[in-house]
């Protein structure tokens, strides 16, 4: 049986999420900063929109989102500093990322069983459930978005969007 087509290119717009490279100002510039300008209030990118805001009980939020991906996508838990990778976050912002999904349940920490000093984040049930949801949403919005191809255009641009994405550059 061959693989569902909405499947394929979900997974392929996945792997290139994960692939986009760390900006040369990560951890530097485009924090946020406390400041109104003059006759607007305060800068519309403080913090994001309260949707995503972990403290309004609901985890949304780009990074957050692909740090849940890469760890569902991973062989095992991951490292704070693999975390970082897989984002394109700095260290700093990826152990924010790691304290928030803790606080919401969503990943845990565990020691490192190959060195005492550092710890491994995994998802945990409830965390499996929310990316297991959201894939199904990726998958339906893909399969929405795939209605006007026909069957042969559908199978040509995941088999084509799989190569673009796997000969998409790693760093």
């Amino acid at each position: 049986m061959t693989a569902d087509p909405a499947d394929e290119i979900a997974a392929a717009l996945a792997k290139l999420r994960g692939r986009r490279p760390r900006p040369p100002f990560a951890g530097g510039f485009g924090g946020p900063h406390a400041h109104e300008h003059r006759g607007h209030g305060p800068h519309p990118f403080h913090g994001g929109p309260p949707w995503a805001d972990p403290g309004q009980g609901r985890f949304a939020g780009v990074a957050r989102l692909r740090m849940l991906d890469a760890l569902v996508s991973a062989s095992g838990p991951l490292s704070v500093s693999g975390i970082a990778d897989a984002v394109g976050v700095d260290q700093p912002r990826a152990s924010r990322l790691v304290q928030q999904g803790v606080q919401m349940r969503l990943v845990e920490r565990e020691p490192d069983p190959d060195d005492a000093r550092r710890t491994r984040v995994r998802l945990t049930a409830e965390g499996e459930r929310l990316v297991s949801s959201l894939r199904g949403r990726r998958r339906d919005a893909v399969r929405s978005a795939l209605e006007s191809f026909t069957d042969a255009e559908r199978a040509d641009f995941a088999r084509l969007l799989a190569k673009f994405a796997d000969a998409w550059p790693q760093d």
